[in-house]
């Protein structure tokens, strides 16, 4: 998409904000959209309710194969599915099709819950057929990937991943959801944000708890990651996030 278009939509979408609407037209429009939000939210629940014990996988979009990552996030998902998890993703390309290629190879359950946007994203073709929905809400999309995943590996990203990293944090930290694994891998990369955690977020403004460090866990290998889900549930029965 060129700049000029985006900045068009941009403007076009700032301009309807401000339009003052007549009640007749606020309750049509906003009720029909209750509708569809509903249908995704069912839609979601009926087809993810079945598919069993699964991970969820954030990264970025734009990772290339080959790349440290892309290889890293596939092995993840391969040793995953051998351990009997399925891998869920946001069906895209990048680290999320590098995740699906692994459990396809692994031959585990390889899930994609897909987003419509305007520019991007096609769904990568290692999804299962029948585990593959696209969702026009990105807050019905967050549900489905924290309801329905028994831990979260995070690997590098931008502000997608790191609104579905913290998204899973604040849902653990407030025991919304049970107390997960949750997995960032690549010290060297979270380094920076983990330090300003520390010493900013902890330190200087006690914005959080020292025990909520302890929410998540910061490892550099696949084993690592997998040895820590498999430590935490050999404590459990699995069982889906609900």
């Amino acid at each position: 998409m060129s700049k000029l278009k985006k900045l068009s939509r941009n403007e076009e979408k700032i301009k309807r904000a401000f339009k003052k609407k007549n009640w007749n037209e606020i309750k049509t429009s906003d009720s029909w959209k209750i509708f569809k939000i509903m249908s995704e939210f069912v839609e979601g629940f009926e087809k993810l309710a079945r598919i069993g014990p699964c991970v969820s996988i954030f990264g970025s979009a734009r990772t290339l194969p080959q790349t440290k990552y892309y290889i890293l996030a596939e092995e993840i998902a391969f040793k995953l599915t051998q351990q009997g998890y399925g891998v869920i993703t946001g069906g895209g390309p990048g680290i999320m099709e590098a995740a699906n290629l692994g459990a396809k190879r692994g031959k585990g359950r390889s899930v994609g819950i897909n987003i419509d946007l305007p520019y991007e994203q096609d769904p990568n073709l290692f999804i299962d057929s029948d585990k593959l929905i696209t969702f026009d809400h990105f807050f019905v999309r967050k549900v489905m990937f924290m309801k329905y995943a028994q831990g979260f590996i995070v690997l590098p990203g931008g502000f997608g991943t790191f609104d579905e990293l913290f998204e899973a944090l604040t849902l653990i930290q407030t025991e919304k959801i049970g107390k997960f694994p949750i997995i960032l891998i690549g010290k060297e990369y979270w380094k920076g944000l983990i330090d300003w955690v520390k010493n900013v977020m902890l330190t200087e403004e006690e914005n959080i708890s020292l025990e909520d460090l302890e929410l998540f866990t910061i490892v550099d290998t696949a084993d690592e990651a997998v040895k820590h889900i498999d430590t935490f549930y050999s404590k459990y029965l699995l069982s889906p996030n609900f």
